[in-house]
């Protein structure tokens, strides 16, 4: 769990790092606010497309192989990102770098799968997806003052360094995985029906031979997840796209300041994710919706107040609270899934579902970037209050337990759930 951990805290460095320097960016390459949304929507973009490729691609060689890879190649392009002189460039490499990471999310699933039993999965995904946010609150307070001191394109390359040095620990001191009869999920399973037959919904799971990729894109429960995935993480995207511009142009203070103000949040949410976690593992496997619905609601609620702070500090104050309530149902979201997929295609699974979360990537800092331009930052920032009190509604229609998330099987199976 260190290990998967330190290479999501790169990650997401890699990933605020373009966010901190695109004011610096768009004023060497002349670049509007919309411009700048498209440079984290394009990899945002090639980043979600992936993710189903990426999730086939663990469950079919394995996760050791597909975790070094993608740390190579995203090493590589972020490298080559400090690189280029002109936008389109900039652009091409951003596509790429998305190729590289989105290898890993699936692969870090899988690993995961191999390496837990169900009843502590939620906690340890939890805890893995807490450096998520670990990564974004540190991104501002490492990034800010190296981009002082190196400027943007040598920061780049710094990180890239850090990259293929956590590549070389991943690979050298992953853990073998579990037996197989120690991971296995607890899905129930709906088998074919013959005429006449109603669905029992309690049936008795086949083999791993009977799970495909076919399978997974045939399991309604999965489209659920990534639909909510895809509600609930906006608010994060948004939020590591445009706080630190909003901080430096509208609030008027300093780059470093910008750092610590942006960094404060994404702190608070790293804790509240692995608390989420353990509180789903111990207490809402059977009830997940009755702790999802009230937490998304008051998060909602968190933003309204944000947007009507008079101060700096009582705005990032209303942010950290809005983000903490949000992290804590992040593992309804994927703690479900990760529990109730079978360990044969969990990869596969989790790429779909999390294909949905990075829609929101790819929608959110362009749809933003268009309001701050056309209407202001208070327009973009409703987008998200908007989409989180959708994330809430969508969470009243997912797999409420385990025993919910029903598998189609093949051949002729129905969807779930």
């Amino acid at each position: 769990m260190g290990l998967l951990m330190g290479v999501y805290v790169i990650d997401y460095i890699d990933r605020v790092m373009i966010a901190v320097a695109l004011p610096f960016i768009g004023g060497d390459l002349g670049l509007s606010k919309t411009g700048q949304g498209w440079l984290i929507t394009v990899f945002a973009l090639v980043y979600m497309v992936f993710q189903i490729p990426g999730g086939y691609l663990a469950d079919r060689f394995g996760s050791r192989r597909l975790l070094l890879t993608s740390l190579l190649l995203w090493s590589v392009f972020t490298a080559l990102s400090g690189l280029v002189w002109g936008f389109v460039a900039l652009l091409v490499v951003r596509a790429l770098f998305g190729v590289g990471q989105a290898l890993f999310p699936g692969a870090s699933f899988k690993a995961i799968a191999e390496r837990t039993v169900p009843g502590s999965r939620a906690t340890a995904t939890g805890l893995m997806l807490s450096s998520n946010f670990l990564g974004a609150g540190l991104g501002p307070l490492v990034v800010a003052p190296v981009l002082l001191l190196l400027g943007w394109r040598h920061t780049f390359w710094a990180v890239a360094l850090a990259g293929v040095l956590i590549a070389l620990l991943l690979v050298t001191l992953l853990p073998r995985a579990l037996p197989p009869h120690l991971t296995a999920a607890e899905p129930t399973v709906e088998p074919a029906a013959g005429p006449g037959d109603e669905p029992s919904g309690a049936a008795a799971g086949p083999g791993p031979a009977a799970y495909s990729m076919r399978t997974v894109l045939r399991t309604g429960a999965v489209w659920k997840f990534a639909a909510l995935f895809c509600a609930t993480n906006m608010l994060s995207y948004g939020m590591i796209t445009w706080i630190p511009s909003y901080l430096l142009e509208e609030r008027g203070i300093s780059l470093l300041q910008t750092g610590v103000a942006a960094a404060i949040p994404f702190l608070v949410m790293s804790l509240c994710v692995f608390l989420g976690g353990w509180l789903f593992d111990r207490y809402f496997t059977q009830r997940a919706r009755i702790f999802a619905i009230p937490v998304l609601i008051a998060a909602a609620v968190m933003l309204v107040l944000m947007l009507r702070a008079e101060t700096t500090v009582e705005f990032t104050l209303y942010q950290t609270l809005a983000m903490g309530i949000a992290g804590l149902s992040f593992m309804c979201v994927l703690g479900m899934p990760i529990r109730a997929l079978p360990t044969a295609v969990v990869a596969s699974g989790m790429g779909v579902v999390n294909m949905g979360g990075q829609l929101a990537g790819v929608l959110a800092p362009v749809v933003m970037g268009f309001l701050v331009d056309r209407f202001s930052y208070t327009a973009a920032f409703g987008f998200l209050i908007f989409s989180t009190v959708a994330a809430a509604l969508i969470a009243m229609f997912v797999p409420q337990r385990p025993a919910d998330f029903i598998m189609a099987t093949e051949p002729g199976a129905k969807g779930a759930s």
